[in-house]
């Protein structure tokens, strides 16, 4: 009987719990090479491709396309070649291949501590022995994943552009790469698909629709299905007044499924109060960089007033006020919100702003930002008013205490000494952690960010 390794899926970086199958790059009965790219993951912070960590012939994979599979879970059997090299049976490079003891110590037990079951992700690393099946060039903890182009099927392209390519349908292997060594960019793919180029399937789609019309005379075509139709004379659906109408369950993944745990973890772990109230503009000078003002606004407060700039450890009643400000950008996209982080705003003029702003956001859409630019922020600003919406009661994420959340902007009538005026104005709500910090805090930090708002540049 062959000699089957099971290889279990790593801790792709900061304790993530899970993770999505994006792509399998081979399949059952393959033959593969030790490092060679296995599948593509995405995770709540990017898609990564798992190498293999034998050389040999895959026996089994533990999922499809679209599961979610736990870290620590089994992802693939291999029947490792006993005549190659195998460096997961090298003790010497630190990599381990099993369930991580976490997991098989809860196995153990007849209760569970956690009601979902999920394997604390928060343990501390000096515990931590075993990396949990890490292996090749991914290192588990504060490291950063550094995606590659990888060829597979004869074309180079990281895995998050293959993600996409998948995502808008376009197949890879047609798209033309303009990157170093003929590496498909996000934005070829992107080209692709507004251009129809290479869409999947297109192939057969290109056959003229009266080619071989001459071989057979054309059938009668059946009449489309009556619909009933409402006055205006257009298609209305009809159901029987005791069926309700239901959509399909859909499993959330990625950054969707971890901003849904984020989220619940706030909401269990905060006391959030909200203060509102709106910055005058009216005596601004010219067109100015409305997102600069207000990281330039936020740094003035917190210098004013630390409390709100700081971590709250609120199972061990500590404080943490910081020195410097990292604001985190909320940025909303298709695939959920992302966080990333804006180092060291309080020593940026705007022009350094701006900059920042777009290198993240750009990161963040190519999904090509490092997890350490996703984390370790000591206050937030959610810009919702781009959208639309006045006020709001942003959620602050643990370990902070605040955000900052900027409504859409509007012209007010304003009471002025001697009559009224017209004056452009931007609600602001500010949402703080009233365990670690005051109301009055909370107020003088509210009142500093609108007075610097105020100012005319």
């Amino acid at each position: 009987m062959a000699d089957i390794k099971t290889f279990y899926l790593p801790d792709l970086g900061e304790g993530l719990p899970d993770a999505t199958i994006v792509e399998w790059h081979v399949k059952e009965g393959d033959t593969i090479k030790l490092d060679a790219p296995l599948v593509s993951m995405e995770t709540a912070k990017a898609v990564v491709d798992v190498p293999s960590p034998y050389t040999g012939k895959v026996a089994k994979l533990h999922g499809a396309t679209g599961d979610v599979i736990d870290t620590g879970a089994a992802l693939a059997d291999f029947e490792p070649d006993p005549n190659a090299k195998q460096r997961a049976e090298a003790e010497s490079t630190g990599h381990h291949h099993g369930p991580k003891k976490a997991a098989v110590a809860e196995a153990k037990k007849v209760t569970a501590s956690d009601e979902g079951g999920e394997i604390e992700a928060n343990n501390d690393k000096a515990d931590r022995e075993d990396e949990g099946t890490v292996v090749g060039a991914m290192v588990s903890g504060s490291h950063v994943h550094v995606e590659q182009a990888s060829s597979v099927g004869g074309v180079k392209a990281v895995p998050a552009v293959r993600a996409l390519a998948k995502k808008l349908k376009v197949d890879i292997t047609r798209v033309r790469g303009t990157g170093a060594d003929g590496v498909v960019t996000m934005q070829d793919v992107k080209n692709a698909a507004a251009n129809g180029s290479a869409a999947l399937g297109a192939a057969a789609r290109d056959v003229p629709a009266s080619a071989g019309r001459h071989l057979a005379p054309e059938l009668p075509q059946p009449e489309p299905a009556r619909t009933a139709v409402s006055l205006a004379g257009k298609p209305v659906r009809t159901a029987p007044p005791s069926v309700q109408a239901s959509g399909q369950p859909e499993q959330l993944k990625g950054v969707r499924r971890n901003m849904a745990r984020v989220m619940a973890e706030a909401h269990a772990n905060v006391v959030p109060t909200t203060l509102v109230d709106d910055a005058d503009l009216h005596a601004w000078i010219g067109k100015q960089d409305i997102t600069a003002r207000l990281i330039r606004a936020i740094v003035a407060a917190c210098k004013a007033v630390p409390a709100l700039n700081a971590w709250f450890d609120g199972k061990n009643l500590t404080r943490t006020l910081h020195p410097h400000v990292d604001i985190g950008i909320a940025v909303d996209t298709e695939d959920g919100l992302f966080v990333p982080a804006l180092r060291n705003a309080d020593v940026l003029d705007g022009a350094g702003i701006r900059a920042g702003i777009k290198r993240l956001r750009t990161q963040v859409e190519e999904r090509t930002i490092p997890s350490s630019e996703l984390s370790g922020y000591t206050i937030s600003l959610s810009n919702f008013g781009m959208f639309a919406g006045r006020y709001a009661t942003p959620v602050v994420v643990p370990p902070c205490v605040s955000i900052v959340g900027a409504g859409k902007l509007s012209h007010d009538v304003v009471a002025v000494m001697g009559g009224i005026e017209v004056h452009r104005r931007m609600p602001i709500s500010l949402t703080f952690d009233h365990r670690a910090a005051t109301g009055g805090e909370a107020a003088r930090f509210l009142k500093a960010l609108l007075d610097d708002l105020s100012l005319p540049n």
